[in-house]
């Protein structure tokens, strides 16, 4: 048997949320060169969003080795002279990408030889561009998912006077699957019209709101007996994902009476597409995954085009409509220059739309020395901003561990554990629970 020309490729995935470790595997796998043998050791950021297992498996990525640890935990490992990876994926949020990035910059102090550092958004940014931008700022490479983010990316950067080479154009990594079929009747034999709703943790966040996307739903389903209409839901009732959900659509279809052709669907986002022939949200990443197979695609407008619900980002999509529209039979037609320009390459360019990140890795992997991790943010030009961020994470000024931080160099003792997992519950209860009764009182 010839022996393999693959190059082994280690790399480590750092998430704090199952979608952001579903980003973060997928891309590591997308942007290592070709031919790399990669061995994957995912990290999970322990938190309030640390990820089930449920939820890991219905991701559906499988990594070589994962296990939970604290931010001093993950820089103690990559610390490690023996243990030197070749690339490490950041998918987190911003203020933990800046501590782990400052915190990586002091254990890997005086080598000319570290690994690479990557990081980027799991989906739309439509909020909190700058702030979002600057806290990644000092990996090797921050990618936007599209074209029209890598502008906006460079413009931020370059009006701060920060370094914007670090910005790479990719798209997103868990697009794929098959086009859709519509004109083809053998694509879905005995199969009904399948509308889906792709539901969000956090938009919109009222009761009101979400009562009135949940009446209409199930109102469609009983204005069209003959499709079956699905509530795709990304977690069960105590789970937390990217956002904090504090009003489940699981307790609120309890109050109602939905008819026999409407279902409450959890599972891999691509497979439930497999069989949806109108994808409806009002600002879901499942909207770009849609357009990306060339399913039907809505994005609400029942509850305005606002900011705080993100469909803002799809003005001139042409995607845009209410669920009297949609009750009447509308069929939304894309724009092809505003799908073009956000990564969805509906057109057939998606397996190229990774190469530039590849060719940027290649190269750096090949460098005799790389430069320090230099983020924007330092003691000198945020003072009174980056200590509160690095100390959250148990990490002084210039990167190191607080004096009575934590322990990171034993596995925590049973009775931390269950006091861990307790203190987790009381979070969720709280969360789901207790602020929306306080909320309500306020409101009186």
């Amino acid at each position: 048997m010839p022996a393999s020309t693959s190059k082994s490729l280690r790399v480590a995935v750092l998430a704090d949320s199952d979608t952001r470790w579903k980003w973060g595997s997928l891309t590591a796998n997308r942007v290592s060169p070709a031919g790399s043998d990669i061995r994957l050791d995912g990290f999970l950021l322990r938190g309030r969003a640390t990820p089930t297992a449920r939820q890991l498996e219905e991701v559906g990525v499988r990594a070589d080795s994962l296990r939970e640890v604290t931010a001093l935990e993950f820089l103690r490992e990559l610390g490690k002279e023996d243990d030197v990876y070749d690339v490490v994926v950041l998918a987190l949020v911003g203020g933990a990408v800046q501590a782990v990035l400052h915190g990586l910059s002091r254990a890997w102090d005086g080598r000319a030889k570290r690994p690479l550092v990557v990081t980027g958004y799991v989906g739309v940014v439509y909020e909190k561009l700058a702030d979002g931008l600057l806290l990644r700022h000092g990996a090797d490479l921050v990618l936007a998912n599209s074209r029209q983010d890598a502008d906006r990316f460079r413009a931020v950067y370059e009006g701060v006077g920060a370094d914007a080479g670090s910005v790479t154009e990719v798209a997103l990594p868990f697009l794929g699957g098959a086009a859709y079929a519509e004109h083809d009747p053998s694509a879905r034999p005995g199969r009904p019209y399948t509308v889906v709703f792709a539901a969000q943790p956090s938009v919109p966040e009222s009761r009101k709101d979400r009562t009135y996307l949940l009446d209409r739903l199930i109102g469609h389903a009983r204005l069209h007996p003959d499709r079956e209409v699905l509530l795709k839901l990304r977690s069960k009732p105590g789970e937390h994902t990217t956002h904090i959900e504090e009003l489940p659509y699981q307790k609120l279809v309890q109050k109602a009476d939905p008819p026999a052709n409407f279902r409450l669907v959890y599972g891999h986002m691509g497979d439930v597409l497999d069989r949806t022939d109108l994808l409806v949200t009002i600002s879901s990443t499942a909207a770009l995954e849609s357009l990306h197979r060339r399913i039907p695609t809505v994005v609400l407008s029942d509850l305005g085009v606002r900011e705080a619900l993100g469909n803002h980002h799809f003005v001139g999509s042409g995607c845009l409509a209410s669920w009297d529209q949609l009750d009447a039979g509308h069929r939304p037609v894309p724009d092809p220059e505003w799908v073009a320009r956000q990564g969805v390459a509906a057109d057939g360019s998606y397996e190229t739309a990774f190469d530039a990140a590849r060719l940027r890795i290649t190269g750096l992997l090949a460098a005799d020395e790389l430069p320090p991790l230099a983020p924007y943010y330092t003691p000198v030009t945020a003072p009174g901003y980056l200590p509160g961020i690095l100390a959250r994470h148990h990490l002084g000024p210039d990167g190191s561990p607080l004096p009575g931080a934590p322990a990171a160099d034993r596995e925590p003792s049973p009775v931390r554990q269950f006091v861990r997992r307790a203190a987790r519950g009381a979070y969720r209860h709280g969360v789901q629970r207790v602020a929306p009764v306080i909320r309500r009182m306020g409101e009186l």
